[in-house]
């Protein structure tokens, strides 16, 4: 059985398709080949994490910024070429798109081979690249109801989202946390973090507040700023606190959530999937720039439970530290929190999606 999964260019489609990658391997499917951007994260850690990958020299498209889509279609079109090569060498069985332009390419072209297509997608506003491709998949899993507005109901599938097995049994690490990020077991710890490239208001916000930060000396911050913000960081007077540990990038997110008592956070899709299976009290701070504003529309999935608090992006600098801090010092909120947070989560996704990805192959 051979399978490729394809997609990236952030954190939010990559480690979807890893933890499908390390499900499907569980379940005995060796052949998987993972197709990505040239440059993008998913280069660096899918070879990490063992897996072969193919880079296609593809980016998306502005809509802003038009003129930087001057090379778009040279880049098309030798992405396509490429795929084809990918396809006509590796001769998949299935192809797996967990969104992201990378996908586009490869699951294009399996299905003007007649190749099985899959789609997984995290979100509950889909993105551009998805909704192009879903005409000619076979198959849509996704993570929230309601999604027929976009898909054809016949192909779609409610699994949830798969998140690594990792997240899923944390609290034997504690000890492994604590020494990792060099905290102090007797403090208190928020984890801090804009997704896996970092977010610019976030860490204003906290920057804005360090003199509360620097007030508080009792509780410690692991402060995840992005690798492209960490340069205007990682010189700033932040670096004198010793309760404040900067860093460009977290690749050791089981122990990030084990060593934290709460967490502060955008509310991406698989953000928001990792935290109802580690049960962790949030402050979610959406961010406005998405397609449809669907992160705030996923924070409030959870505060309509009570299994968060939101914060909006326009009022971080002012409330989001303090608001912290608040919950740091209400035990009881923090358990109802954990609580409810937990009872919207979907463990089984991952082991789902695998499942029904080995039944396409072989019917």
């Amino acid at each position: 059985m051979k399978i490729i999964i394809s997609g990236g260019g952030s954190g939010g489609h990559l480690y979807p398709a890893l933890a499908i990658a390390n499900a499907l391997k569980e379940k005995g499917v060796s052949d998987i080949l993972f197709v990505g951007a040239k440059g993008k994260i998913e280069m660096e850690k899918v070879p990490k994490a063992g897996f072969k990958i193919e880079g296609l020299w593809i980016s998306g498209f502005h809509r802003q910024k038009k003129w930087r889509n001057f090379l778009f279609p040279i880049k098309l079109i030798l992405s396509l070429l490429k795929a084809k090569k990918i396809i006509d060498k590796f001769r998949p069985d299935l192809v797996v798109g967990v969104g992201g332009f990378a996908s586009g390419p490869i699951l294009k072209v399996a299905q003007w081979k007649g190749i099985p297509t899959a789609i997984q997608e995290q979100n509950s506003y889909p993105g551009v690249t998805n909704k192009l491709l879903s005409k000619g998949a076979n198959k849509i899993m996704v993570a929230y109801p309601g999604m027929r507005r976009y898909f054809e109901d016949t192909k779609i599938t409610i699994t949830g989202n798969p998140v690594r097995k990792d997240l899923m049994q944390l609290d034997h690490l504690k000890n492994e946390a604590i020494s990792y990020f060099d905290l102090d077991k007797n403090k208190k710890t928020i984890l801090i973090f804009g997704g896996s490239l970092g977010a610019r208001s976030i860490n204003e916000a906290v920057l804005y507040q360090k003199e509360l930060i620097e007030q508080n000396p009792q509780i410690q911050i692991i402060w995840q700023v992005g690798k492209i913000y960490y340069p205007d960081y990682k010189d700033s007077e932040f670096t004198k606190l010793t309760n404040v540990k900067i860093l460009p990038f977290i690749d050791r997110m089981d122990l990030a959530y084990c060593a934290a008592d709460i967490t502060i956070t955008r509310a991406g899709a698989l953000t928001i999937s990792e935290l109802t299976l580690t049960g962790h009290p949030a402050i979610l701070v959406p961010s406005p720039n998405v397609a449809e504003d669907h992160q705030t529309k996923n924070a409030k999935a959870l505060t309509d439970n009570n299994a968060g608090i939101l914060v909006q992006d326009n009022e971080a600098k002012k409330h989001m530290i303090p608001k912290a801090f608040e919950l740091l010092d209400n035990d009881d909120l923090q358990k109802e929190l954990s609580k409810n947070i937990r009872a919207l989560s979907k463990p089984d996704a991952r082991e789902q999606i695998a499942d029904l990805l080995i039944e396409m192959v072989q019917k």
